[in-house]
C-alpha cells in the first residue's frame, strides 16, 4: 500500500465532470477518479475548511463514528473493476472494515485527518506517472486537470468511480 494526498477537485471539460486527483506520497503517480457532484463539493469543502451551519452528511458520520467511541483510522482505495473504483473504511481496532465509494472515503478521511492509501496493484493499473522535478508542481497540475478528459484514461484503467449512476451496484 502507497500513502495518498488529495490534490484537489476539478471539472474535466467539456463533459463538466468532477475528478478527485490523488498523488502517492512517496513516488510520481497520480490517481484520477472521476466522481459524482456532490462528492465533488463535500470533499472541495474539507480540503477547504468550510463549516456549515449544521453538519452535511460527511460530517455527520463522522460524528457518528467519533460519538460510539471509534476512529477512523485508515482509507484504503483497493481496486477498481469494470471501470468502478473500490475503497474501505479501516476503523481503531483494525478488524472493522466497511465497504465504501471512493469519493466518500476520501471526504470523510479529509474531515478526520485520516490517511488514505491505495493497493500498490492498483496504482499500477490506473496510476499516471509524471515526472515533475521544480517547484511548479501545483500550477503543472491545475494545467493538466484543466487539459485531461475522461477519453485520456480510459485506454489504460478506464477511471470512474460510478457515482453518477445512483444504485449501480457495490462500490458506488
Amino acid at each position: 500500500m502507497k500513502q495518498l494526498d488529495v490534490l484537489g477537485v476539478r471539472v474535466e471539460m467539456p463533459t463538466n465532470s468532477p475528478i478527485v486527483l490523488l498523488r502517492e506520497r512517496e513516488g510520481q503517480r497520480y490517481l484520477p477518479i472521476w466522481i459524482g457532484a456532490p462528492e465533488a463539493t463535500a470533499i472541495a469543502y474539507a480540503q477547504q475548511g468550510v463549516e456549515p451551519p449544521r453538519p452535511l452528511t460527511h460530517d455527520l458520520m463522522v460524528n457518528l463514528v467519533t460519538a460510539l467511541g471509534h476512529r477512523l483510522q485508515q482509507v484504503h482505495i483497493t481496486a477498481m473493476r469494470d471501470g468502478v473504483f473500490y475503497a474501505e473504511l479501516v476503523f481503531d481496532d483494525g478488524e472493522r472494515v466497511v465497504e465504501s465509494r471512493p469519493s466518500d472515503a476520501i471526504a470523510l478521511a479529509l474531515r478526520s485527518s485520516t490517511p488514505i492509501w491505495a493497493a500498490e496493484d492498483l496504482l499500477d493499473l490506473a496510476g499516471i506517472t509524471m515526472a515533475i522535478e521544480d517547484e511548479d508542481e501545483v500550477e503543472r497540475f491545475k494545467e493538466f486537470l484543466d487539459s485531461v478528459s475522461a477519453e485520456d484514461f480510459e485506454g489504460a484503467a478506464g477511471s470512474s468511480e460510478g457515482d453518477d449512476e445512483p444504485d449501480s451496484g457495490p462500490g458506488t
